[in-house]
């Protein structure tokens, strides 16, 4: 297991997204205008505080363990980090005592979620699982069903995770580089909305702008996987080796931002390390939850 990885991981995901909140749901940054990050402190939101339970449950486990997951997820929950209306009346379902499985399944009308939730934390357990792709698929699936039931919800978990396990995977060697991340989740992941996604993020041209990537693929403004994973996996795919140039992608975009930056960040950093993240933008974020131990 790959504890490095996935704690380079954590911290690109936690400082994509604290970066990107303040630009949540903002207007796209207009072509040629200069990308500025905001006034620190930057605070971070859910996708951090529920990346962090899912990397601490990995450490102690080895692991998910869903139930223990799912209880860790609804006692560590915060009101003012962010969270959607189906989250919150999940987590606090749990809280007062509703299994996990009820509580999950009886989200939108019983067909579960379909958002970007499970995704949005998962690449540190992608990073964690590096040397066996099949089993970060796997994992990273039982760690959605925690919040996700709907089946796109657990494919955009799943592509994520398989995202990063490349990047933690190629962190020393990288014969292939951004272009192969594509293809290596293509060839895992199984038919659905988010898969056709990143197969047209696929066969975008070399130049496409941020912005008209966009267009294509979505910038997670239905908060929805299939809204979301393709265009962040194009840029992490594109900017592989650049971290800053990967979350200012994802500002251009517009949309739902700090979830964008959160996976983004999460899987370019499994790549590059924390080396690659510029250190005033670490010493920028907030500090991580005090109940939270670094493996």
């Amino acid at each position: 297991m790959n504890l490095r990885a996935a704690a380079d991981s954590l911290t690109g995901l936690s400082v994509g997204d604290a970066l990107g909140a303040p630009f949540e749901m903002k207007p796209a940054l207009p072509e040629g205008a200069a990308f500025a990050p905001p006034p620190v402190p930057w605070r971070w939101t859910d996708d951090t505080e529920m990346a962090c339970s899912l990397l601490q449950a990995l450490h102690r486990d080895g692991r998910v363990d869903q139930d223990r997951l799912a209880l860790a997820f609804a006692q560590r929950w915060s009101a003012d980090r962010g969270y959607g209306r189906g989250s919150v009346s999940l987590l606090a379902s749990i809280r007062a005592g509703v299994p996990w499985r009820s509580a999950a399944a009886a989200l939108f009308s019983g067909r579960g979620s379909a958002g970007n939730g499970a995704a949005m934390r998962v690449a540190p357990l992608g990073a964690y699982f590096a040397a066996d792709p099949d089993l970060a698929a796997r994992e990273a699936a039982l760690q959605a069903e925690v919040t996700h039931r709907h089946p796109e919800g657990v494919a955009g978990a799943v592509a994520v995770a398989l995202a990063a396990a490349y990047a933690a995977g190629r962190a020393d060697t990288k014969p292939a580089g951004g272009p192969g991340l594509l293809r290596q989740v293509l060839h895992h992941l199984p038919p659905s909305d988010v898969r056709d996604g990143l197969a047209r993020a696929n066969r975008l041209a070399p130049g496409t702008s941020p912005a008209e990537a966009a267009a294509e693929l979505g910038n997670g403004s239905h908060a929805l996987a299939h809204d979301t994973v393709p265009f962040a996996l194009w840029v992490a795919s594109t900017r592989f080796e650049d971290y800053p140039a990967a979350l200012e992608a994802c500002v251009r975009a517009g949309g739902d931002v700090d979830s964008m930056c959160a996976i983004v960040g999460g899987i370019v950093a499994a790549n590059v390390g924390v080396a690659g993240i510029p250190p005033e933008w670490i010493d920028a974020r907030e500090p991580l939850p005090e109940w939270f131990q670094s493996p």
